[in-house]
This record gives structure tokens, C-alpha cells and sequence, in this order.
């Protein structure tokens, strides 16, 4: 997900590339799109304001004349009863190569609202935050809350991207259905930086307490130096002091991404037992471990095991 960001609230705390941009903000993205099971590239543009401001989008917009927390403003047009994933070739014929990507819409919130409405629900401010966030991003794949059979299909789609990304009430961590981490590692191989091979690959990790961390492979003119997707994610988990890991998500277009010998080792490290999940062509998929991958591997247990000889 790319995620353009316009602040008129004029606090300088707010501006990129403080917190709305951070990479949170795209994970919980990218939980949303991965529920809704778009695999495709895809951006929004986000507008941080004030009451006043809303005030005037709404009333100009929607000609309803008072202050909201949040608006969206799709750019796609579903069929009544549709959403997003039943209307895949109509989001591609939406595909903005300014962006790179499906132009999903506009959201605006008011960041008064943000401020209010947390201490009314007695959660923090991120948290209010990241609900009305995908709160939005839901309305721009096509979902409403006009009656309780919608609203309730809703909060649930809102509540399960916000549980899984770690914006739960209680602070834990939702664990995502294999499929889910299918789907996010998909999302992020469509980061991938890879002009010399064009074989994108996408991954997505798990760890023991509920975490996520997706990762792309960075090529490099200095073949060498190139990262693979596997590794990306776990440095990524590693850098933020997670060492305990239970699957891997791994995701490429044309061919089935097994890790290569250096990803292999680095995992082994780790999560010698971990269970690695395999997608290529959208739908074909293989379920395996690292021991079946790199049998009688060599890491910290067999240096330590020699040391206490």
C-alpha cells in the first residue's frame, strides 16, 4: 500500500516522516487489503485536518453541514451488494501509473476528533487513530454501515485488521490465519526492488507473541549485496528485539519461492522448527518446514552443545 499523506493541521509533530508515515500505518494497510483479499497494488491519499476542515469537505462534498471524524471518498463505483474482491477487473481499470498502482480514494480525519473521541472510549490516541484509519479504508473497498446486518460485517472486517496489525483495546496481538499471512506477504512483495532479476518475492513473519513483520527482496548493481525478502523481515523483527518465530510467509508470481541456502541459515538461527508457507501465481500454494528444507543444520544449539563438551 502507498499511502500519501497531506497534514493541515499545522503541527510540525505530524508532518512526514513522523509517525502517519511510519510503517505501521502501511502493515495496518496492508492487514485491511488482506482481509478483503486484494493482492494488488494499490494507494490512497490520507488528510490529516482539523474540525473546521472536515467541516468544509463534508459540507462541500456531501452538502451535510457539521464537523465528522472521518470521510472517504472512493474512486471506484461498486455494485450494490459488492465490495472490493468481488469487483477485481473494476479496480484495475483504476490503476494509476503516477502511483504505480490501484488508486483506491481519499480519506479525510480530523485529528480534533482523533483527540476527543480517544479519551470518550478511554483508549489512546493511536488507537483512535488506526480505527478511523481503517475505518475509512474499509468505505474505499466498498463497505458500509447503513443498516445493523452492514455495520456489523464492518466492525468485524475494521476489528480483525486492527487486532492483527496490534491495535487491539487490551494491547495484544491477534495471530493472522495462514491464508492472512499469505496475503500480506503477497502485499509486500509488491515493495520488491528487484530491476536486475524482476523476480519480486514478498514475506511475511510470524512470531510467538503475534507479531507481523513483511519484508521484499532489495536487489543491488553489486549483484552480491542483494537482500532476499526472508531476511529482510526477520532483521526487521530482530532490529525491534523479537527472536522467537513460528511461520514464514513467502510469495513470488511465476515460480514457487523456496528461500535460498543463505535465507535457509539465517532462519535456522532463530526458528530452527519454523513452518514456511509458499504462494506463486496467486493461488498455488506449499506448506513446509526448515528442518525438511535444511536437514541436520548447523546453528547456536551445536556451537553451545561443543562448548559444554
Amino acid at each position: 500500500m502507498i499511502i500519501e499523506w497531506t497534514n493541515q493541521t499545522h503541527e510540525p509533530y505530524l508532518h512526514r516522516p513522523a509517525v502517519y508515515s511510519a510503517s505501521w500505518m502501511t502493515l495496518l494497510a496492508d492487514c485491511c487489503l488482506a482481509i478483503e483479499g486484494i493482492p494488488l497494488p494499490s494507494a490512497i491519499h490520507v488528510v490529516l485536518t482539523d474540525d473546521s476542515g472536515i467541516h468544509q469537505a463534508n459540507a462541500t462534498l456531501r452538502h451535510v453541514d457539521h464537523a465528522t471524524d472521518v470521510l472517504s471518498f472512493p474512486m471506484c463505483r461498486y455494485p450494490s451488494g459488492k465490495t472490493a474482491r468481488d469487483c477485481m477487473t473494476l479496480l484495475r481499470k483504476n490503476y494509476d501509473p503516477d502511483v504505480n498502482g490501484i488508486f483506491l480514494g481519499d480519506i479525510v480525519i480530523s485529528w480534533e476528533h482523533v483527540l476527543s473521541q480517544a479519551e470518550k472510549y478511554r483508549h489512546n490516541t493511536w488507537r483512535e487513530f488506526a480505527y478511523l484509519f481503517a475505518h475509512g479504508l474499509f468505505h474505499l473497498l466498498g463497505y458500509d454501515h447503513m443498516n445493523p446486518i452492514q455495520h456489523k460485517e464492518m466492525r468485524t472486517m475494521e476489528e480483525r485488521s486492527l487486532q492483527i496489525a496490534g491495535f487491539s483495546r487490551d494491547g495484544t496481538f491477534t495471530h493472522p490465519t495462514d491464508e492472512e499471512l499469505l496475503a500480506l506477504a503477497r502485499l509486500a512483495m509488491q515493495r520488491s526492488y528487484s530491476p536486475y532479476s524482476r523476480f519480486k518475492v514478498g514475506a511475511c513473519l510470524l512470531s510467538a507473541d503475534g507479531r507481523i513483520f513483511q519484508g521484499c527482496n532489495i536487489e543491488n548493481a553489486s549483484y552480491g549485496l542483494t537482500n532476499c525478502a526472508e531476511r529482510t523481515a526477520l532483521f526487521k523483527a530482530v532490529s525491534e528485539g523479537i527472536m522467537d518465530f513460528t511461520v514464514i510467509a513467502i510469495a513470488a508470481e511465476n515460480a514457487e519461492p523456496y528461500p535460498c541456502g543463505a535465507c535457509r541459515q539465517v532462519l535456522n538461527e532463530f526458528a530452527p522448527n519454523i513452518r514456511i508457507l509458499l504462494t506463486w501465481d496467486t493461488e498455488k500454494t506449499i506448506q513446509t518446514t526448515l528442518p525438511e528444507l535444511l536437514p541436520h543444520g548447523f546453528g547456536p544449539k551445536e556451537i553451545q552443545s561443543v562448548r559444554d563438551k
